[in-house]
């Protein structure tokens, strides 16, 4: 618009201009200027994984998951095997990698990595190539591959059987032991207890311990800690840096025992310490337990949960609004297994004409219980494991809530009709749905982070978790003298069926992650005295003939002839979570 042509309209003109550029300046100022502050930042998508509404955030958008277990991944002998295991890793779909961001030694090895030297009651940081640089290395080349890494800073599980003296277990003496100085038959770390964790604190401290002080002294608080504060900031603003775990599997029970004052409250108290001091350290990523998810049913909380108030916004006609679920209680626990046990009685009697007369289970056959009429709720929901994982999740810096699933070494119904391969399925895909409801009922996700079936070719390599010896191995030795194999396990089929089955009832149900344990990589190179050691079978090799290795197996490894067709279930786990989301 251009000026009038006259001096008094030219005048008012200049005089308009001038009222309306005052007036706005002056409206300016009575409003709040916009900063581009570290409370804007936040709001903007985040590279870094967060949690809302009960789901996992990443950029903007909702993130649900398919991932596997590699505990081992520290321990490879070179970076090319690093990159090339969470090359194949990604190859498949998979975007979560969880494995142990610990290796705690009481003498520090001659080959091999570790990450801290306990002894005496001191620790040491290793930060040098066979140190922490190897953490390094696979968040490194986890960013680069798009991949994202779940880090567990340390392990319920550290058995020693002759250094415990734990003569009141089967065969104690003549297990295989590998505290140092023993004649150890596999290569340190090969077995996921083999890498340290609570109990190595507590016997370098000395004197006639109990696994919970490990939980409640000052001092063992203080250096785990302290091992915290070299480890987490190294990795704050790794977008690769899925999220911390506190500790894989913890309890009031382990390899050295608790003492009777321990209770799920010494657990859950323990958790909020250790996780404030984890988020004081790095506020972007989340923090999990990396329990198994068990319940404490009526049990007190110290957090314990405040439901909302009701939306206001009406639901859609014709539709219910859906009530969050509620915590769990004996009364409806025992309500939900009477239902179950109806409705399988009626299955089972409908399918029994012109059937044998027992069930087959992993090999053999047994006969079918009666009916019980059971009043206890066992030992995955009665608070004896010292774990809470209702109470644990309310902790305000706990960002999602964790749960494992090994039907092979812990009973998640005592009620169970019939043993059979079917009813573990089901009993693994309650399990599911139900933490799947605990993640609902307390608005956080739930990832199960660890799931997995001992198959019969396992069988020989499968460790429990506080043992260091394979029950079902070569080296069991009969009464005549002789070694055996008992006939163990589920097939490859039956197990690739369950994994199925639980994939996609996890991922249907709510939970918002499910972890397959575990991983297995072959052409890996190797190196006496490490993980990867040569072959010990007396054959001598051409100087100029390499030799290649496979990663360590605990029972739960997909290596062998069925690796292929487990990497196709998680494959499609993959597929089928890509067109749902």
């Amino acid at each position: 618009m251009s000026p009038p042509a006259t001096d008094t309209g030219a005048a008012m003109y200049h005089a308009l201009w001038l009222y309306i550029v005052l007036s706005a300046l002056l409206v300016s100022a009575g409003k709040p200027s916009i900063r581009r502050n570290k409370w804007y930042h936040s709001r903007a998508p985040s590279p870094f994984v967060s949690s809302s509404g009960g789901q996992f955030q990443l950029n903007g958008s909702t993130f649900k998951f398919v991932g596997t277990n590699a505990y081992w991944l520290q321990a490879l002998n070179t970076e090319a095997d690093i990159q090339k295991t969470l090359s194949d890793i990604a190859a498949t779909g998979i975007k979560v990698v969880r494995t142990w961001a610990f290796n705690d030694v009481e003498t520090i090895p001659e080959n091999g990595t570790w990450f801290q030297l306990i002894s005496n009651g001191t620790t040491a940081i290793n930060t040098g190539p066979n140190g922490l640089q190897k953490l390094d290395q696979i968040i490194q080349h986890a960013e680069q591959l798009g991949l994202y890494v779940l880090l567990s800073l340390t392990n319920n599980w550290n058995p020693r059987p002759l250094l415990d003296n734990l003569t009141n277990s089967v065969n104690a003496v003549g297990r295989r032991d590998v505290t140092p100085g023993t004649n150890n038959s596999l290569p340190r770390n090969t077995l996921s207890n083999d890498y340290g964790g609570m109990d190595v604190y507590l016997r370098q401290a000395g004197g006639n311990r109990t696994h919970d002080e490990f939980y409640t002294d000052p001092t063992f608080i203080n250096a785990f800690e302290n091992y915290l504060s070299q480890v987490v900031p190294r990795y704050v603003n790794s977008p690769a840096l899925f999220g911390w775990e506190i500790a894989n599997d913890p309890r009031c029970g382990s390899s050295i025992p608790s003492s009777s004052t321990c209770t799920p409250q010494t657990i859950t108290r323990w958790h909020s310490i250790i996780a404030q001091f984890i988020k004081s350290l790095d506020p972007n990523h989340l923090v999990a337990s990396g329990n198994q998810g068990f319940f404490c049913v009526d049990c007190p909380k110290l957090f314990p949960r405040v439901i909302p108030p009701p939306p206001q916004v009406s639901p859609a006609p014709g539709s219910r609004r859906r009530a969050l679920p509620s915590p769990l209680t004996k009364a409806r626990l025992l309500r939900e297994r009477i239902e179950a046990r109806k409705e399988a009685r009626i299955l089972r009697e409908e399918s029994s004409q012109g059937s044998e007369d027992g069930v087959r289970i992993r090999g053999h056959w047994v006969s079918t219980p009666t009916k019980r009429q059971d009043n206890t709720v066992g030992a995955a929901f009665d608070g004896s494991q010292g774990v809470d994982s209702e109470d644990i999740l309310n902790i305000p810096e706990i960002g999602f809530g964790s749960a494992q699933l090994f039907p092979d070494q812990n009973v998640y119904d005592p009620a169970q009709l019939q043993p059979s391969f079917e009813n573990t399925v089901q009993t693994g895909i309650d399990w599911i749905t139900r933490q799947a409801e605990t993640g609902q009922a307390f608005g956080k996700p739930m990832a199960l982070v660890g799931f997995g079936l001992v198959t019969q070719l396992n069988a020989p390599f499968f460790v429990p978790f506080n043992t260091s010896v394979a029950p079902f191995g070569p080296e069991q030795v009969n009464p005549s003298g002789s070694t055996s194999q008992q006939p163990y396990g589920v097939s490859d089929q039956n197990r690739d069926d369950a994994y199925e089955q639980w994939l996609h009832a996890g991922l249907t149900s709510g939970l918002q992650g499910m972890v397959q344990y575990q991983w297995a990589q072959g052409d890996l190179q190797t190196q006496p005295g490490t993980t990867i050691s040569p072959a010990t079978t007396g054959n001598t090799q051409s100087p100029n003939q390499a030799e290649t290795g496979v990663s360590p197996n605990d029972g739960y490894s997909i290596a062998g002839v069925g690796q292929a067709n487990a990497q196709n279930v998680l494959q499609q786990a993959v597929q089928n979570l890509a067109l749902n989301v």
